[in-house]
């Protein structure tokens, strides 16, 4: 059964994530064989404040 996550640095709409949900589970389906039920997408939306690169946080960037 595919887990498929997505790390996220903005807030997404209820509408974006099922569409995210759908495109994301057809090509699943598609690449792995798997049947769309025993695929599972989970979206994890996070705060700027919670990302850093290269040692700076996000909102510390300019």
């Amino acid at each position: 059964m595919p887990f498929v996550r997505i790390d996220i640095a903005s807030k997404l709409t209820k509408e974006q994530k099922g569409l995210l949900a759908e495109k994301i589970t057809a090509a699943m389906v598609e690449v792995t064989k798997a049947p769309a039920q025993a695929t599972y997408v989970i979206i994890n939306e996070l705060e700027r404040e919670d990302i850093a690169v290269g040692g700076v946080l996000f909102t510390d960037r300019t």
